[in-house]
């Protein structure tokens, strides 16, 4: 039972120190998403294992729906068309898959939201100078430091913990909260 107290008292904590440092680059990231929406652009996700599950969740519920029925929205997690990965991986290594990706489909406008826990993905890296050099807009969800990421992206939200877990509970609460904000700023109140 004490393993269960603390991991649930570190979810808190770490959730108390990003709400106490971090709404500002929150405000930020959503104010970027719902001005490329609403300028008819997209919105690119990518991440490496959970992360790339997370980049996949928000892509869902932006396309689905997250609290309210309202059209679809154009949200892309580049990491799950396997013939795509598996082909690029195969031909042109691992890091390239996503760089790939975005050289063919990233316009200028768009935004690429980047999930990497240690910021040092090479992958995600690439990728997301790659959508710079396209002018896309770059946001990076990270771990305390940010790793390279910081220094490659627009905003940069870095999570206040180097726990791998910790940092992935973060970025899928912030990935809802960015939901909340683009339903609400694009479509009015919520109706569930």
């Amino acid at each position: 039972m004490e393993d269960i107290e603390i991991q649930l008292q570190e979810s808190i904590d770490t959730k108390k120190a990003l709400l106490s440092t971090h709404l500002d680059v929150v405000k930020k990231i959503a104010d970027a998403i719902v001005r490329a929406f609403k300028n008819g652009r997209r919105l690119y996700l990518i991440g490496n294992g959970g992360s790339a599950a997370d980049a996949q969740h928000i892509a869902g519920e932006l396309i689905g729906r997250f609290k309210m029925n309202r059209r679809p929205l154009p949200a892309v997690a580049l990491t799950t068309d396997t013939s795509v990965m598996t082909a690029l991986a195969n031909d042109f290594g691992y890091d390239t898959c996503f760089a790939r990706q975005a050289e063919a489909l990233v316009s200028p406008g768009d935004v690429i939201l980047a999930l990497s826990t240690s910021g040092n993905s090479k992958g995600i890296l690439n990728a997301v100078q790659v959508a710079r050099e396209r002018g896309a807009v770059a946001i990076g969800f990270t771990g305390k430091d940010g790793g390279l990421l910081k220094d490659v992206v627009d905003i940069c939200l870095k999570i206040p913990s180097n726990n791998t877990p910790r940092i992935q509970e973060c970025h899928i609460t912030v990935g809802h909260i960015l939901c909340s904000i683009v339903e609400k700023e694009l479509f009015g109140t919520a109706t569930k």
